[in-house]
Order: structure tokens, then C-alpha cells, then sequence
């Protein structure tokens, strides 16, 4: 029996067989490719429960909630500095810390979505000022996940507020861009909060894509 894929290599193939599955649900008409198609969806369920040792249903919800054509999920980040320090909140599901963000709602715009989210997990209000990089996270150092991410970093400006936690948050603080603490590698980078440092220097830097 062959070897099975290293976790990232098994995850891209999951991410790709199940676009056509779910692709396939959302545009055919003819009733015996739905059942082939909804049945390469649960097989996919049953591979990604065996292989990730999750629960079988829990697998199965993984794309439960999506419609329509298949796309990427949109992640949003604000980067806000006070001299060299920057803006981190700590998050509760893993200790560790991250910029404020989180997915873009239905009808968001995404600047309205990074202040949002900064308020919700920050307590500070900010507005965005630039995009200053559109990532996709599959081609950057992040743990394997089973979305295809697209991931926007903003700087932002603070309006008003004051720092408070939030249900799930449990810390914010300003710390020195070249001194971080554990940061929530799932959701940013050192590598891209230094960027966006450097964004903030230079404001005439073009935007990062990719």
C-alpha cells in the first residue's frame, strides 16, 4: 500500500476535487450526475475523515454551507503602528497572537469588514488606508487548512475606541514590529507584519499580490 500524501499535498487535492463536486451540484440539471456528483463529495468525506481523523460528519460540514460556484473564502487583516509597535490581539482558540481580521461578510465591503473586525476583537475603531497586500495563503508559509484563502492585509488608522477583549479575544496590546510575540500562524505571518511595516514607512509602495 502506498504512502499517504504529506497533509498540504492531500489537502490541495481535496481543495480541487471538491470544486467539482460542488460545482457540479450547483450547475447540472440532469438527476444521475447529481448522485455522482454528491457521491464524490461523500467519498471525499469519508478520505479526509480516515486520513485527518476527524469525525465523519465533521468532515462532511467542512463544505456544507457553501453555494453556488466554488471560490475562494476572503480573510481580511488590519495592520495599525504606534511608532515601531504594532496592533495584536491574542486568540482565545490558541493562545497565540494576530492582527485583528476575520472572513468578509455577504455585502461587505471589505474595508468595512477589516474595521469591523478590529473593533469586534479589539475595541479600537479604525478606518482602512490602504490595500496594502492581496495574498493567497496557499503560496505562503501557513499550516495547511482545508479553504482556499485569499487573504487582504490593510493599514488602518485608529478613529477612537479603547482596547478591550472579546469573546474571541482575550488580550490586546501593542508590541515592537521586530519583537513579536507567538503569533497565530493560521491567520498571519511575521514576515507579513514586517511587510506591512514597511508599508506604512513608504506609503507609495505598490500593492503585494499573490
Amino acid at each position: 500500500m502506498s504512502a499517504a500524501p504529506p497533509a498540504d499535498d492531500l489537502l490541495e487535492w481535496a481543495r480541487r476535487v471538491q470544486a467539482i463536486a460542488h460545482n457540479g451540484l450547483a450547475f447540472t440539471r440532469d438527476p444521475f450526475d447529481r448522485e455522482r456528483y454528491a457521491q464524490l463529495a461523500e467519498l471525499l468525506a469519508q478520505l479526509l475523515a480516515e486520513r485527518l481523523q476527524m469525525p465523519l460528519e465533521a468532515a462532511r460540514l467542512i463544505w456544507a454551507g457553501e453555494h453556488g460556484y466554488a471560490t475562494p473564502k476572503v480573510d481580511v487583516r488590519g495592520g495599525i503602528f504606534r511608532d515601531e509597535r504594532v496592533l495584536l490581539v491574542r486568540e482565545r482558540s490558541d493562545g497565540r497572537w494576530t492582527l485583528p481580521g476575520g472572513w468578509v461578510d455577504v455585502n461587505d465591503a471589505p474595508s468595512a469588514a477589516v474595521a469591523r473586525e478590529i473593533y469586534e476583537e479589539s475595541g479600537y475603531r479604525a478606518r482602512a488606508v490602504k490595500l496594502a497586500a492581496l495574498l493567497d495563503k496557499n503560496r505562503h508559509p501557513h499550516p495547511p487548512g482545508v479553504y482556499h484563502i485569499y487573504k487582504l492585509f490593510f493599514l488602518c488608522e485608529l478613529t477612537g475606541g479603547t482596547p478591550a477583549a472579546s469573546a474571541e479575544t482575550d488580550a490586546v496590546e501593542f508590541f515592537p514590529v521586530h519583537s513579536l510575540p507567538p503569533l497565530s500562524s493560521g491567520r498571519v505571518l511575521g514576515a507579513q507584519i514586517e511587510r506591512l511595516y514597511q508599508h506604512r514607512l513608504d506609503p507609495a509602495l505598490p500593492t503585494d499580490f499573490d
